[in-house]
C-alpha cells in the first residue's frame, strides 16, 4: 500500500501536447501517450459502495471520537476548573473555524484540484493526528499545555475533515452513480452511531452502585483514552488502504485519465463559477443549508432533556448516564434509516419539494419544547414520545432531506459540471453546519 500512495504522489505528469489531449470517441490519451478505452457506465459495484461508505464514515469519525472522549479530557483538565468549563466550547470553535475555512479556500481552487490527492492527504493527517493523540496519553503536560495540544489537533482534523468533504463529494460525482453518493451519506450516519453504542455498554458494564466511578475512570482512563485514539487511526488506515483499491479499479478499467491522474486532468478541467452552480443549485443549496442548520439544535436539547421517570425509582435505562446516550443512540439510528431509505429506486423530489421540507424541520423545536427539560416538567409526559417521534423523526428527516438534496444535485447540472457541483454541495453542507453551531448559542433553556 506503502508503494502505491508514493507512486500516486510521485507520478509526473506526461508530456502530451494539449492537442492530443483531447478526447477521442470512444476514448482518450493514457499517461503514456495510448488510447485508453472509457467506460462510462460501469454500472454499481457493491465494493465502490461501500468504499465509499467508509471514507463517509472516516469523514466524521474525528469529530464523533473527540465528542466521545469527553469523559477522559474532562479527567485532564480537572485540576482547571475554567478550562473544564469552556473546554468544550473552544474545541466547537476550533472545529467550526478550521473547517469551514479549508472547506471555503478549496471550493476556490477547482483549477488546480486534484481531488483524488485530497482525500489521501485527509487521511494521512487523520492517521498521524490520532496516532499523535493516542501517545500523548502518557504524558503529563499541565492542562494549560494540553489543552493546546488538543485544540491543535482539533484544527489539523477539521482541515483534514474538510479535504475529504471537498474531495470526496466531488470524486463521486465522476462515477454517475447516485447510490454511491447515498453511501458516503450513510457512512457519516454511521460514524455517529458508533460512538454512542460504545458509551451506553461502557455502562452498562458494571453495576450500578459502581456507574459513577466508571464514567470517570474507566472511559476517562489513559489506558481507555489510548485505545480509543487508536481505534480511530485503525479506521483511517483501513480507509486509505480500501481508497487505494478503488483507484487501482478505476485504473484497470481504464478510467485513470478522468478520475485518478488529476495532474493530467488540468488541461481538460473545466472551472465553473460558483454563481452558475448557485443559479442551478439554489434550491437544492437551500435545502442542504437549512437541513443541517436546523440540525445543530438537537445537540443543546439532547443534553438538557431528562426521561419523565424519576432516577431514583426508575429503572437504569432511564438514569441520565445511559438515557442521554440513549437518545443520542436513538437520533442517530433515525438519521441512518434516513439516508438508507434514500437507496431505495424512486423518482427523486423536485428541488422546490426538498427545500420546502427541509423548512418544515422547524417544526421539531417546538416539539423539544414540550419534553422534560432540565427535569422541570413535560407538557407530553411520555419518553416514547420524546424517544420515538421528536428524536427518531428528526434524526430521520434529517438523513432523509440531507441525503436526497445531495443526490439529486447532479441531476440538474452538466456532465462537465458535476464535480463541481460536488464540491459545491460539500461547501453548503459545512456552512450549514457552522451556521447552525452558532445559532445554537442563542438558545438558552
Amino acid at each position: 500500500m506503502i508503494e502505491s500512495i508514493q507512486s500516486f504522489f510521485q507520478r509526473q505528469r506526461p508530456s502530451i501536447p494539449a492537442s492530443e489531449y483531447e478526447p477521442l470517441e470512444g476514448g482518450t490519451i493514457g499517461p503514456d501517450g495510448e488510447r485508453v478505452e472509457m467506460k462510462h457506465d460501469s454500472g454499481f459495484s457493491w465494493l465502490e459502495y461501500s468504499i465509499f461508505l467508509l471514507l463517509g464514515a472516516s469523514m466524521l469519525w474525528a469529530w464523533n471520537m473527540f465528542i466521545a472522549a469527553a469523559n477522559y479530557f474532562k479527567s485532564r483538565f480537572a485540576a482547571d476548573p475554567w478550562i473544564l468549563a469552556h473546554y468544550q466550547s473552544a474545541i466547537l470553535s476550533v472545529s467550526t473555524v478550521g473547517n469551514l475555512g479549508s472547506v471555503l479556500i478549496l471550493a476556490r481552487l477547482q483549477a488546480n484540484a486534484s481531488y483524488p490527492k485530497r482525500i489521501v492527504v485527509s487521511l494521512l493527517i487523520n492517521i498521524i493526528v490520532f496516532t499523535l493523540l493516542a501517545l500523548s496519553t502518557s504524558s503529563e503536560l499541565s492542562p494549560g499545555l494540553y489543552l493546546g495540544y488538543v485544540l491543535t489537533m482539533v484544527f489539523l482534523t477539521s482541515v483534514g475533515t474538510g479535504l475529504c468533504q471537498n474531495g470526496v463529494f466531488a470524486y463521486v460525482a465522476g462515477f454517475r452513480e447516485d447510490d454511491y453518493t447515498q453511501g458516503i451519506m450513510t457512512g457519516q450516519a454511521i460514524a455517529g452511531v458508533l460512538p454512542c453504542v460504545a458509551q451506553i455498554l461502557s455502562v452498562l458494564s458494571v453495576p450500578e452502585r459502581d456507574e459513577s466511578e466508571v464514567v470517570l475512570h474507566a472511559q476517562g482512563s489513559s489506558r481507555s483514552a489510548f485505545w480509543y485514539f487508536l481505534t480511530a487511526t485503525g479506521v483511517s488506515t483501513f480507509t486509505l488502504a480500501a481508497f487505494v483499491v478503488l483507484m487501482r479499479r478505476c485504473h484497470a478499467r481504464g478510467e485513470a485519465a478522468k478520475r485518478l491522474l488529476g495532474d493530467e486532468q488540468q488541461e481538460s478541467k473545466v472551472v465553473v463559477p460558483v454563481w452558475t452552480l448557485l443559479g442551478k443549485l439554489r434550491w437544492l443549496a437551500s435545502a442542504v443549508f437549512i437541513c443541517f442548520g436546523v440540525t445543530m439544535v438537537f445537540p443543546v436539547f439532547t443534553q438538557a432533556i431528562l426521561s419523565v421517570h424519576p432516577p431514583s425509582t426508575s429503572p437504569r435505562l432511564f438514569h441520565p448516564s445511559i438515557f442521554t446516550p440513549l437518545s443520542i443512540l436513538i437520533w442517530n439510528a433515525g438519521d441512518l434509516l434516513g439516508r438508507l431509505a434514500t437507496l431505495f429506486p424512486r423518482p427523486s423530489p423536485h428541488p422546490i419539494v426538498l427545500f420546502a421540507l427541509s423548512l418544515a424541520r422547524l417544526s421539531f423545536i417546538p416539539l423539544y419544547l414540550l419534553c422534560n427539560i432540565g427535569g422541570r416538567g413535560a407538557a407530553v409526559n411520555s419518553d416514547l414520545f420524546y424517544l420515538a417521534v421528536v428524536q427518531m423523526g428528526f434524526g430521520f428527516t434529517n438523513g432523509w432531506v440531507g441525503s436526497r438534496s445531495m443526490v439529486t444535485a447532479n441531476k440538474w447540472v452538466e456532465e462537465e459540471e458535476r464535480e463541481a457541483a460536488g464540491a459545491f454541495m460539500a461547501t453548503v453542507l459545512v456552512v450549514g453546519l457552522s451556521a447552525g453551531s452558532l445559532l445554537s448559542f442563542c438558545i438558552v433553556l
